[in-house]
């Protein structure tokens, strides 16, 4: 037996075992049509409509393909294929599994076995020829489930790519600038098989750790790539357990999540979600961790108007340019210690791990640099921008 009839067993079968099986074609379609409602609970029900015409196309081409392939090896099964991978797919469409389509040809091939049996016996047919047809038979129906999976997995595909692109048009709507009224949303959301909640919460990730985070949330979050990031909208963050549920999403990969509030200002969750990952990927090693956006406000200021900080910083810290690096560095953080202790001198001291008289010699020596900045609410404010901005900190 050659490669090609191990594949496709029925090349093996003599061309004149077609016309022992063809007259009984019609008999064994009915027979398979009435085994299949008596055994399979899915099917137990009139063959009308395009449910009834479905099956009935399905058994009827089936055995006669199969007539045909005996007496033609050569014409291929190609063109008959789309009869089953149509079956699979309307599996998938009336909400079934393929269990009972899988069912429903092994019924199939036992009646038919049966059937042809018994007449290639009458004929009679040699035992060797017999029991190359029954392999032939089996093969022939594990082709025609194998083309119902592939047509199952392909409405599948189909169906996932159809929800995801109404998730993403409908998260689109949810982060609009400009609100979209809840009265549009909610068609919408039943498009995309998703229910609007009465609050929730944007959260801002890098768009290559999006599947890994949604993957790891619970299943109602709605998740998809949205102005260069990944972004995921998560219903009643403040809920039990939900807020040890992002965390450990965002856990090792890190993730910004906005402020928690009604639908309507989703827009503003995401802004701000954002600009804090933004924040913390700008402030040195990218963050592995959960970022409450609400936590960091100081930061994403600073961040989102580095123009800005930059020419205060310029304006501030100007007359600090004079003096070597560790001089500078020494002034700088007595400039913010004083700012943070509103002047008192003790503790100023204490954070700066000095001597008070140390404290007092150093503020001397910034008035004469600064001016009048340090007792100036606008400028003791400008200053500490500048010196955050800076990166100062005080241990």
């Amino acid at each position: 037996m050659t490669t090609s009839a191990r594949a496709e067993p029925w090349r093996s079968l003599p061309a004149d075992v077609a016309d022992v099986i063809a007259p009984e074609l019609p008999g064994i379609t009915e027979d398979i049509l009435d085994s299949i409602a008596a055994e399979v609970p899915e099917y137990a029900r009139p063959l009308e409509g395009s449910f009834g015409r479905g099956v009935r196309t399905g058994v009827t081409e089936a055995l006669a393909q199969f007539v045909e392939l005996i007496r033609d090896p050569d014409r291929g099964r190609e063109r008959g294929r789309e009869v089953y991978r149509a079956l699979g797919r309307g599996e998938l469409r009336q909400g079934r599994t393929l269990d009972a389509l899988q069912a429903a040809y092994r019924v199939g091939a036992r009646v038919a076995w049966r059937r042809i049996a018994r007449a290639a016996r009458e004929a009679p047919v040699d035992p060797e020829v017999l029991s190359a047809l029954a392999e032939a038979i089996f093969a022939y129906i594990d082709e025609l489930s194998a083309d119902s999976v592939e047509g199952y997995a392909q409405a599948q595909s189909e169906l996932e790519g159809e929800r995801q692109r109404r998730r993403r048009e409908l998260l689109a709507m949810l982060l609009s600038e400009v609100p979209v009224a809840r009265a549009d949303l909610e068609p919408a959301a039943a498009l995309a098989a998703w229910s609007l909640p009465r609050s929730a919460a944007a959260l801002a990730c890098n768009e290559g750790d999006l599947g890994r985070i949604a993957r790891r949330l619970p299943a109602d979050v709605l998740a998809a790539p949205h102005q260069g990031a990944g972004c995921v909208v998560i219903p009643d963050p403040g809920g039990p357990g939900r807020g040890t549920a992002i965390a450990a999403a965002a856990d090792g990969l890190g993730a910004a999540l906005g402020p928690s509030g009604q639908v309507a200002k989703l827009a503003a969750s995401w802004s701000l979600a954002r600009a804090a990952l933004r924040a913390a990927d700008g402030a040195g090693a990218a963050p592995t961790e959960l970022v409450m956006a609400e936590d960091r406000l100081a930061e994403v200021l600073v961040s989102e108007n580095r123009v800005l900080i930059e020419r205060i910083a310029a304006r501030r810290l100007r007359p600090l340019g004079t003096l070597s690096p560790a001089a500078r560095t020494r002034l700088e953080k007595t400039a913010l210690a004083y700012v943070q202790q509103h002047g008192n001198a003790a503790a100023m001291a204490r954070a700066l791990h000095v001597h008070p008289q140390t404290v007092r010699y150093r503020l001397s020596r910034l008035r004469k640099l600064l001016g009048g900045s340090l007792d100036d609410p606008d400028g003791r404010f400008e200053l500490e921008v500048a010196l955050r901005a800076s990166g100062v900190t005080v241990p």
